[in-house]
């Protein structure tokens, strides 16, 4: 015969001791499945936590790439309001071997562009092109190679100066 208890049922051959058992068995195994399901919603709350921070992330990858697309064509217009455009949204610093390295890549730059900004006669912009030098490899190459090298048209009175 099996008694009934407000919780659940209960074998009537068990003892005293056995039923008291069998009590802490099933509230222990409640707090167990309790703790197992607040387990399991942290995981989800967790996960949810990653799935919306990389997408926040390439959110935000995607308007620098936005912006850095725009300081581009503002720099193939205008190189100084490119320039500057980039500084001001800081995907470029104000140094000028930063500004060196991104003559550089020249990533969808106008060789042109380039050439008029690193020709400019401002202090700041002479320290870019000479940076901007820097980057470029001469080793091994005579004289022709070096100015055969694919790079920007720099206004001839600045090259004389180098």
């Amino acid at each position: 015969m099996v008694l009934t208890t407000a919780a659940e049922d209960v074998p009537s051959d068990l003892t005293v001791e056995e039923r008291q058992e069998l009590e802490n068995i099933r509230r222990r195994k409640q707090e167990l499945l309790a703790d197992i399901q607040r387990l399991k919603d942290e995981i989800a709350e967790v996960a949810n936590e990653i799935e919306n921070l990389g997408s926040t992330e390439e959110r935000k990858n995607m308007q620098r790439n936005k912006q850095v697309a725009m300081g581009r064509k503002k720099f193939n217009m205008d190189p100084k309001k490119g320039i500057q455009f980039l500084i001001e949204n800081d995907l470029l610093k104000n140094t000028c071997e930063d500004i060196a390295q991104f003559l550089y890549k020249g990533e969808g730059l106008n060789k042109t562009a380039i050439g008029d900004y690193l020709g400019e006669r401002d202090e700041f912009n002479i320290q870019v092109l000479h940076a901007f030098v820097e980057l470029h490899e001469f080793t091994d190459l005579n004289l022709v190679q070096a100015l055969r090298l694919e790079g920007p048209l720099i206004p001839c009175p600045r090259i004389r100066s180098q």
